[in-house]
């Protein structure tokens, strides 16, 4: 009888959806630090098709390199995602030399997968880089978000529609020493976000020049089969 009964609920609940998670890849930066480079990819939901997405940040001025974000969806039911990703790294070439990237691709500081529950999702602190005694201040990062109005496309599928705001805080006090970017609207590039969370904090000090950090941050959207989650980078100066 039991197992008639769990067999039964089986039945009905059918198999479960979920949206898809882009893997995260940190590249790295240019020699200099003036260009930091990142890609997400996986299985897009839905279509079942591989892709593999490439950005590319002026750390001065948080915008894309001209020519890029480099975006490569494989329409073809048998391509891999490793396929994706090699289309796109060929793309990217041009930009920065992949060498040159692997050759300064800084310290990642701290970390949290979108898969860990005990980390606090809008806040983070780290030791710069791994010297101890610490010779440097603490960047201690914390994230806010911002509630919007449901557009009309997102209407059909979220109750709500969320921006954020992202704030260098000191480390004594909690007082906030620098906006480092505060959304006016949300982009529409970002599909329907449903909220955020600090994914990972990369630092880079480049060779006489001036260190600068990257906090990358996990988009929670509207996705085909449930939530995706996909990748935004905001750099800064430390």
């Amino acid at each position: 009888m039991r197992s008639l009964i769990a067999a039964i609920a089986m039945l009905v609940a059918g198999p479960a959806a979920a949206g898809d998670t882009a893997e995260l890849g940190i590249l790295g930066f240019s020699a200099d630090g003036a260009i930091f480079a990142f890609e997400e990819y996986g299985i897009q939901d839905g279509s079942g098709f591989a892709y593999a997405n490439r950005y590319y940040i002026e750390t001065a001025t948080d915008r894309f390199v001209t020519g890029t974000p480099i975006r490569v969806l494989s329409e073809e039911q048998d391509a891999s995602i490793a396929d994706a990703r090699a289309k796109a790294r060929l793309q990217g070439a041009d930009i920065v030399d992949e060498d040159e990237l692997a050759a300064n691709r800084g310290f990642t500081a701290g970390a949290n997968a979108v898969t860990e529950i005990s980390a606090d999702p809008l806040a983070m602190e780290v030791n710069p880089r791994p010297v101890f005694p610490p010779i440097d201040p603490p960047l201690a990062i914390r994230l806010e978000e911002i509630a919007f109005e449901v557009p009309e496309n997102c209407a059909f599928a979220a109750e709500r529609h969320v921006g954020f705001r992202l704030l260098k805080v000191s480390h004594e006090g909690g007082v906030a020493t620098e906006l480092l970017h505060e959304d006016e609207s949300v982009p529409a590039s970002r599909s329907c976000p449903l909220g955020y969370r600090i994914g990972a904090v990369q630092t880079f000090f480049p060779e006489g020049g001036e260190p600068v950090f990257v906090v990358l941050i996990a988009v929670r959207r509207v996705g085909f089969e449930g939530p995706d989650h996909r990748w935004i980078a905001v750099p800064g100066k430390l």
